[in-house]
């Protein structure tokens, strides 16, 4: 049984707005950096591999592959530091964790897409 004191500090931490993605969907997260005195926005887009839930402990870790090389970051979502969260790609895949995407590479490592999703893009009207 969780304490009821830990519960109400927790809960102010915790953003109001959590955005909505899912294990293998291609995300871009929005992290803020500070270099000296200045504070700016640095991208990291890439596939999202798991996802932690627990109140304010919540996180995710997304992998990419830059110049033959993959990188994997871990993102508390209720983090100060985290701008926004946007998705790119809603992906469709079997599993809670996707770790076995570190062995594969090239075309094995990619998911196929969710075109069944609502987030998917409808087609455009044509103009008359």
């Amino acid at each position: 049984m969780r304490n009821v004191l830990i519960d109400a500090i927790e809960k102010e931490y915790m953003k109001t707005e959590v955005p909505a993605f899912d294990v293998g969907d291609v995300v871009k997260v929005f992290v803020k950096v500070v270099e000296g005195t200045r504070e700016r926005l640095q991208a990291f887009e890439g596939t999202v591999i798991a996802k932690k839930n627990g109140g304010v402990r919540e996180s995710f870790t997304v992998r990419r592959v830059s110049y033959g090389v993959g990188i994997e970051r871990s993102f508390a979502i209720h983090s100060p530091r985290i701008d926004r969260v946007e998705v790119i790609k809603k992906g469709k895949v079997r599993r809670a964790k996707l770790y076995y995407l570190r062995n594969l590479t090239g075309k094995a490592a990619k998911i196929k897409e969710d075109l069944s999703s609502k987030t998917a893009k409808a087609p455009k009207a044509k103009a008359e």
